[in-house]
């Protein structure tokens, strides 16, 4: 019997040609399909539906009741919350069926978080970092380290990489946390390397 390098919970069901990166764990009643990509040490909630040719980066947390449909793309470190919503066409109809080619394209940037309940309406980018709070509706592009919140989603604040909301003296702000620097540039914040 040949070794798995991750874990799938027997409930589960992984279809042939989905490629799981090691120390990735999939727990109770999931759907991997066919073509997807799941990256290394990821944690797969239960109930949760990863759909054909779905790439997933690595240390990606999905919680609880997530489906993530084709044109979605989720990059490292990523944390998707309970029951969060994804779509991928604009204009569903049961009656005329959308091809695979006109999913619109979802990309979800570098640990950024999507909290409890949230929608994600497709075609947009959710830039590196950003917070998306619990429940809300995002409509629009999201830029990077950005707090969103409400329905429609818009943007109360900035959130540093370690997830602490920052505080800004004009265009300068810090974590009062971890203590890193940033600066606001018009409509985006930017980390300032030391």
């Amino acid at each position: 019997m040949k070794k798995t390098k991750y874990f799938t919970h027997k409930s589960s069901y992984v279809d042939k040609n989905a490629a799981i990166g090691r120390g990735t764990k999939i727990w109770y009643f999931c759907h991997i399909s066919e073509q997807s990509r799941i990256g290394e040490n990821c944690n797969i909630g239960q109930n949760v539906f990863i759909d054909k040719g779905v790439c997933i980066g690595s240390s990606v947390k999905i919680q609880n009741n997530v489906s993530v449909y084709s044109g979605v793309e989720i990059s490292d470190g990523a944390f998707l919350g309970p029951s969060c919503v994804f779509t991928n066409v604009k204009n569903p109809r049961s009656k005329f069926p959308t091809d695979r080619k006109d999913f619109s394209k979802t990309f979800v940037g570098k640990g950024a978080t999507i909290g409890a309940n949230a929608t994600i309406v497709c075609g947009h980018t959710l830039g590196k970092y950003s917070f998306i709070g619990a429940g809300a509706v995002v409509t629009s592009d999201v830029p990077d380290y950005a707090l969103m919140l409400g329905n429609p989603a818009k943007r109360t604040g900035w959130i540093c990489e370690c997830g602490s909301k920052l505080v800004f003296s004009g265009t300068k702000g810090k974590c009062p946390s971890c203590k890193k620097a940033y600066q606001k540039d018009g409509q985006k914040c930017i980390e300032i390397k030391k």
